[in-house]
């Protein structure tokens, strides 16, 4: 039988997926982590009750002390800014895997690209309270503890959060085996299957790029069917070509999306949301800032 795990490693996936639910990139997520345990290395065991609750205070904090300056960052992105994407397919994630299978249990929904996005609009307190009570399932007591306020105020807190969330969430399609048809008949189009693809997409689809003035992106949302085929047949005229070129499905923050590399190098991220057989949202990271975890594809 092998040895427990100490505290810290047997955490850690939990640590690294409340940062990353937090601040949308995995890069910050993972120095969360590093800080963490600076903090748990340095601290007198011997006063720490309950090992989880300490270590996700700790990096719940750290991640809302880099919260403020990454959106001040933000107002200078240039073009729309998306969060980081995180591969959870069979091949690759960029998140630590879960130490044991009762961490697995701890590491919550996936949050997709889209919903990240959501969270976004929210206050760091509100967006703190929904990631904690609303995708980890944590007790109200344990929130007020973190987060130091009263349970009063976490509840009040919860209610405001999840009331603007509900209202800007998505629909998506919760059969996996149906977004994983649409996006190979979408990826089957988009090497210039005109037809096809306007059938993949909703007439009021929108796609936003994120090439944070590093990678070509559109500097807007395009909205409607026409307008994102032609952008997206333009991508791929362009992708098509390029030699050394690997694409194809995965799952990008656990919803159906596409991946491209080029020579081993990570071109592209795709996060599709589908609604009735058809997609209804086209997120695209290309910023080389952001495809990191896809180098370890």
């Amino acid at each position: 039988m092998s040895a427990p795990l100490a505290p810290f490693d047997r955490h850690r996936g939990l640590l690294f997926s409340v940062a990353y639910q937090l601040l949308g990139s995995v890069a910050d997520a993972e120095d969360v982590v590093q800080d963490t345990w600076l903090r748990w290395s340095a601290a007198d065991r011997g006063e720490v009750a309950d090992a989880r609750a300490y270590l996700v205070r700790i990096a719940t904090h750290l991640a809302l002390d880099r919260l403020g300056s990454a959106r001040a960052r933000r107002e200078s992105y240039v073009g729309p800014w998306l969060p980081e994407p995180l591969l959870t397919g069979d091949r690759v994630a960029a998140a630590p895997a879960p130490a044991d299978p009762t961490e697995a249990a701890e590491l919550g929904e996936q949050v997709s690209l889209a919903l990240l996005v959501v969270l976004e609009s929210l206050s760091p307190a509100e967006r703190a309270v929904f990631v904690l009570r609303e995708v980890f399932g944590l007790p109200v007591a344990e929130v007020a503890a973190v987060l130091g306020r009263t349970e009063a105020a976490v509840r009040q807190t919860a209610h405001r959060a999840r009331e603007h969330v509900e209202s800007r969430r998505p629909r998506f399609e919760t059969d996996r085996r149906a977004q994983q048809e649409v996006t190979e008949r979408f990826l089957a189009a988009a090497g210039g299957d005109v037809d096809t693809l306007l059938a993949a997409l909703a007439p009021d689809v929108v796609l936003t790029s994120d090439g944070g003035g590093k990678a070509k992106a559109a500097l807007r949302p395009v909205v409607g069917a026409d307008k994102v085929a032609r952008f997206l047949l333009g991508i791929a005229a362009q992708g098509w070509a390029l030699s050394g070129l690997r694409i194809e499905t995965t799952e990008v923050n656990g919803e159906a999306g596409i991946a491209a590399w080029v020579d081993g190098e990570p071109l592209l991220a795709m996060s599709l949301v589908t609604v009735d057989g058809v997609i209804t949202q086209v997120l695209v990271v290309r910023n080389p800032d952001k495809l990191a975890g896809l180098r370890t594809h």
